[in-house]
């Protein structure tokens, strides 16, 4: 996204690094903006020794296809995923540079784009209500899920932009909603967009559609919820939901371990959004051994397979 205050032109790099004289919308080589005004010339976060400056860049069709989520929102702030490519960020390095920013003179300067010609969006500050919040993100390179930091910075100088978020779209409504069974919204599409699908994962879809099918056949009401919990960036998805019997499921395309550990914690997760407390259940692929069948029954979760055309286990 990236939206022009006014028509780009080429800025002078000459003169005090202490004056900044880049307006809103004006272009530059990012090279030449580190020769006036200092800070890193590599990677989103650029704290200056040479001006009182913080450079921040963002580039959100980048971003996005990694679970990073930059960008104008509806609450008229510039939400900005904080560095680190590997584990759990840290409030340190860059992301300490653009929390303390304020207290140590320093202003926050956002740019659109990381590489060549970079555009200046404008000087920015923290939203002193809530200056930054945690969400899931994958690593670099799309590896295993990790915290990652999002810092949400007020424009100074010019108006907030019109969000084109595509949380903003999703987050609209309750904290729990229905949704259609189809909806192509899901959990791995806001934390793990660019992960390649499974196999599991399309048998799952397969399972899913087959048993709503039979649901709907014995007459009862079937969708999804989709649960925003307080606080949260991102919304869950859960697989099915049976009105007609208050019950949560939760389908795996694979009987293996830790697709019915991962079950079972989901279906805790999304219960407690639920009144009154729904019934549990795991939908998958076959019946799974003996000691992952008596998981289940510890963990008050209810088993059904797929054998043939039939559903076993099967709550009546």
């Amino acid at each position: 996204m990236r939206v022009m205050a006014t028509p780009i032109q080429e800025s002078n790099i000459y003169g005090d690094p202490m004056v900044w004289a880049l307006q809103p919308g004006e272009a530059i080589e990012r090279t030449m903006l580190h020769e006036r005004y200092g800070g890193r010339k590599q990677g989103g976060i650029g704290p200056s020794r040479l001006s009182p400056n913080v450079l921040v860049f963002s580039d959100p069709a980048a971003g996005e296809p990694h679970g990073y989520f930059d960008g104008w929102r509806a609450d008229g702030c510039f939400h900005y995923t904080g560095e680190g490519q590997r584990g759990d960020q840290e409030m340190k390095s860059g992301n300490a540079a653009i929390l303390n920013s304020d207290a140590e003179g320093r202003a926050l300067r956002l740019f659109l784009g990381a590489r060549g010609r970079v555009t200046y969006e404008g000087r920015f500050g923290l939203a002193p209500d809530r200056p930054f919040y945690t969400t899931d993100a994958p690593e670099t390179g799309g590896g295993p899920t990790r915290n990652v930091i999002v810092f949400r910075m007020l424009p100074l100088d010019i108006q907030p932009r019109r969000s084109s978020s595509r949380l903003d779209l999703v987050l609209v409504g309750g904290s729990v909603e229905d949704v259609p069974v189809e909806e192509q919204w899901t959990e791995k599409v806001f934390v793990a967009p660019s992960r390649k699908e499974y196999e599991a994962e399309r048998r799952e879809q397969k399972l899913v559609l087959a048993f709503r099918e039979y649901l709907v056949a014995q007459g009862h009401e079937v969708s999804r919820l989709k649960i925003v919990p307080p606080g949260e960036a991102k919304p869950l998805f859960t697989d099915l939901f049976d009105r007609t019997t208050n019950t949560l499921y939760e389908a795996k395309g694979s009987v293996e371990r830790g697709a019915i550990r991962m079950a079972i914690g989901q279906l805790s997760d999304y219960g407690r959004f639920v009144q009154p407390a729904p019934r549990r259940a795991v939908l998958l692929p076959s019946r799974p051994r003996e000691d992952l069948c008596e998981l289940l029954t510890h963990a008050g979760v209810e088993l059904l397979w797929k054998d043939g055309k039939r559903f076993m286990g099967t709550p009546t």
